[in-house]
């Protein structure tokens, strides 16, 4: 099979997900052509918010290995699959989930808000998840007088209490593809294209978000893009959203920003990466890897998942 084009893989990808009643799930930041496959593409909110109405029997989640445990926390009856369980998160892998559980023990009274992109274990100590699409809306529906506790992304926690006005206690956590973005070289960028306007997710640290013409999830990004006069874009995320960016908006011009590290040349999650048109194949026709969260874990993790959908219903979001 793995000898074959790329558009026979496909065609027998399609027939197996049709088979088996089968959704896929991809996130913004995986590869163009797993992205093009996929019945549903969008970013973490939304692969949730997808991945808890979908009447299929199996949900084949490409991106990340949270992802997978936060469709199968919200689908205990439903098979889901990962074509690549090795494919980790390095802003998850920041927050072990015991050390986690020991720094909320030892500020008690403190509402517990997790980013999504944690394992199902440390969203079981968590009060509420957020996403960086709803992040600000949540902590703003939180009362004032609420001490909170926020986790695992620093970044991303500066730049919510900086526009809300909040003081949450940060887990010092980071992603590493968005923290290794260098204001210099989009300075560089920027003078080379005057009329670029610059996109910036809040993972990124402090001075680069400074820069910002827009900073968003990457599907608030997307739609800036989309909507906006601008004809060319700096974009400071995972470059895995370019692919979309440009089909939606073909006749734009978008532009990677660069890394800080010369050694490395790249904006890419090698993680997301992972994800293949050959992997997602082998993972449709024997149904594995299957992702599993244990019980327990579970009864506890969803808690926090399900109030972010609902407040993130009520909300509008």
């Amino acid at each position: 099979m793995m000898s074959k084009s790329n558009t026979a893989l496909k065609a027998e990808i399609r027939r197996l997900a049709k088979e088996k009643n089968a959704v896929i799930m991809a996130h913004y930041y995986v590869n163009g052509e797993v992205q093009d496959i996929a019945d549903f593409i969008g970013d973490s909110l939304a692969l949730a918010q997808e991945a808890a109405k979908t009447d299929a029997d199996i949900i084949v989640l490409c991106g990340v290995h949270f992802m997978g445990e936060t469709a199968a926390i919200l689908c205990p009856d439903k098979k889901v699959l990962v074509p690549d369980e090795t494919a980790t998160c390095s802003l998850a892998e920041s927050c072990p989930a015991d050390e986690f559980a020991a720094f909320v023990k030892a500020h008690p009274g403190h509402t517990v808000v997790s980013y999504v992109n944690t394992t199902a274990a440390t969203k079981a100590v968590t009060d509420v998840v957020v996403t960086s699409s709803n992040a600000r809306q949540i902590v703003e529906a939180l009362p004032a007088d609420t001490p909170i506790i926020f986790g695992p992304d620093q970044n991303l926690g500066n730049y919510i209490n900086s526009l809300t006005g909040r003081n949450m206690l940060l887990w010092n956590g980071a992603c590493h593809v968005h923290a290794r973005f260098s204001v210099e070289k989009i300075l560089a960028l920027k003078s080379e294209h005057p009329a670029a306007k610059v996109l910036v997710h809040p993972e990124c640290k402090g001075p680069v978000v400074k820069l910002a013409d827009k900073v968003g999830s990457t599907a608030a990004l997307l739609k800036f893009a989309i909507a906006d006069e601008a004809t060319e874009f700096i974009v400071a995320t995972e470059s895995g959203i370019l692919h979309e960016m440009q089909k939606k908006a073909p006749q734009k011009t978008f532009i990677p920003a660069p890394p800080d590290d010369s050694t490395c040349g790249c904006n890419e999650c090698e993680y997301m990466k992972l994800v293949t048109l050959e992997k997602l194949y082998r993972c449709l026709k024997d149904e594995q890897p299957v992702v599993t969260v244990d019980t327990e874990v579970a009864t506890l993790a969803i808690k926090p998942i399900q109030r972010m959908l609902e407040m993130s219903a009520r909300l509008g979001l």
